[in-house]
């Protein structure tokens, strides 16, 4: 991890209006800055404003007030820059794998001269083989990888994961989070990760953001501090892991205001 900011969110506030036309804030002003190369989870209760958090970032969506930066530059738009795997991986299902990987580099325009890297990604996420399979031919946890490097090859300076694991089973998500430290390692890509599950933040993150229920705020910021690979059964590791859990149940226990006017 390097000390140079990539991603700045500052000040930001986001609110909504909800199905039956209440005013729902889902943010209230969240400031972070994540550092190049940063491995970041952000976790809290369903509803805490975390993915909203993480499409703001992503540019698909915009805040009412605040600013989000990448290199200095406003965030006002998706870009190639910053990568989004979906929950569910969300892969063109009339596309085989290498044609859902090469989507990215079709559009940019630029798939003739980086025709190559297809296979070089596919090799990476461990799928070779599988190249001409469809997304109904695959599993879920090789449809997540496929996803994963449909946002990789385009070399985004940020890669933005909204719970890609969180459908998996335990086995292959402990094979997917792997996976996703050895292409952080290969790319050198700063990534962002939500997610509801305390032991897959602890295991990728160097550093955790811990958010209130709604309206979502940042409570705390937890660095983890223990080098790869990390031992999910370690005395330091659940050391970490009850902290968190102690400061998740403090942070959903603040009383949230609530202004009649």
């Amino acid at each position: 991890m390097g000390s140079e900011a990539i991603i700045e969110i500052k000040n930001v506030n986001r609110t909504y209006i909800d199905d039956k036309d209440n005013t729902v804030e889902a943010l209230n002003d969240i400031n972070l800055t994540v550092y190049r190369g940063e491995f970041v989870s952000v976790i809290g209760s369903s509803g805490c404003g975390k993915t909203t958090l993480l499409r703001l970032i992503a540019g698909l969506d915009v805040p009412e007030t605040g600013t989000l930066l990448l290199e200095g530059e406003e965030i006002t738009a998706p870009d190639p820059q910053r990568g989004y795997v979906f929950q569910q991986g969300g892969l063109f299902p009339w596309l085989t794998v290498e044609q859902n990987i090469a989507t990215g580099l079709k559009a940019r325009h630029v798939y003739g001269q980086n025709k190559a890297q297809v296979g070089h990604y596919i090799a990476l996420i461990g799928l070779q083989g599988f190249e001409k399979s469809f997304p109904h031919q695959i599993s879920g946890g090789m449809a997540q990888r496929v996803a994963i490097a449909r946002s990789l090859i385009n070399k985004p300076k940020a890669l933005l994961l909204d719970e890609p694991m969180g459908a998996l089973d335990s086995f292959t998500r402990a094979d997917i989070q792997d996976k996703l430290l050895e292409l952080r390692k290969e790319n050198d890509t700063t990534m962002i990760l939500v997610t509801h599950d305390i032991d897959e933040a602890i295991y990728l993150s160097d550093r955790v953001v811990i958010m209130t229920p709604r309206p979502g705020k940042i409570s705390e910021i937890l660095d983890i501090k223990m080098s790869h690979p990390r031992n999910r059964g370690g005395s330091e590791f659940l050391s970490i892991r009850s902290n968190i859990l102690e400061k998740l149940h403090f942070a959903s226990a603040q009383p949230q205001l609530d202004y009649t006017i």
